[in-house]
Formats: structure tokens, C-alpha cells, sequence
């Protein structure tokens, strides 16, 4: 990998950039948290070559929500599946959003 390679990762929200860490650092909790949400399967972090959880900015982004509603006092397991629903629907809107935009007639002359 060149050094050209690494800067263009920087912008990936899918690399797996944090440490367990310093996950728990940038979100104000604990390593333990990281880790319940990843017994519910609310993310899976990736592994580095000697088995250490590695977060990208995207699962950071969901952990950060699943710590919002625990703070509000939700049981984790909840805000788990509030977490994995409300993907759901961002995702059955966007479709629903293209499948309009596809089923629309078209002005004349374009």
C-alpha cells in the first residue's frame, strides 16, 4: 500500500480506522458498550491482523445513536432494534423515492 493509497482512506467512512479504544474516547463511553453492541449485532467491528476491534466513522456514527437512546434510558437491547428499524425505514423511503422518480412521466422533449 502506498502512502497515496492511506490518505485516500481517510475519507472512507467504511475503513476501519479507530481502535476499541479510542472508539470509546471519541464517543464518551465505555469499551464495554462497544462491545454489547456488538453482541446485539448492531455493528461488527472489523478485526486487525492480531484480532483487535476496529471501527470505521459509519459504525462510530451508529454507536453514537444506540449511546443517545441508552442515555435516555433505553435497555440496550431496544435501542438495538430502534436503531436497525429506523435503517429500515431510511432505506424502504429512498426506494420508494427512486421508484416514483422512475415511475413519473417525463416533460415532452427530454
Amino acid at each position: 500500500m502506498t502512502a497515496d493509497d492511506s490518505f485516500g482512506r481517510l475519507d472512507d467512512d467504511d475503513f476501519p480506522a479507530y481502535t476499541m479504544g479510542r472508539a470509546a474516547e471519541l464517543l464518551g463511553t465505555t469499551q464495554g458498550f462497544l462491545r454489547a453492541i456488538g453482541d446485539h449485532r448492531l455493528i461488527t467491528p472489523l478485526r486487525s491482523a492480531g484480532g483487535h476491534r476496529r471501527y470505521s466513522r459509519y459504525q462510530l456514527r451508529i454507536a453514537a445513536r444506540a449511546r443517545e437512546l441508552v442515555d435516555q434510558g433505553t435497555p440496550i437491547e431496544a435501542a438495538c432494534r430502534i436503531i436497525v428499524l429506523e435503517d429500515q425505514l431510511e432505506e424502504a423511503q429512498r426506494l420508494n423515492a427512486e421508484h416514483r422518480r422512475a415511475a413519473s412521466p417525463h416533460p415532452a422533449g427530454v
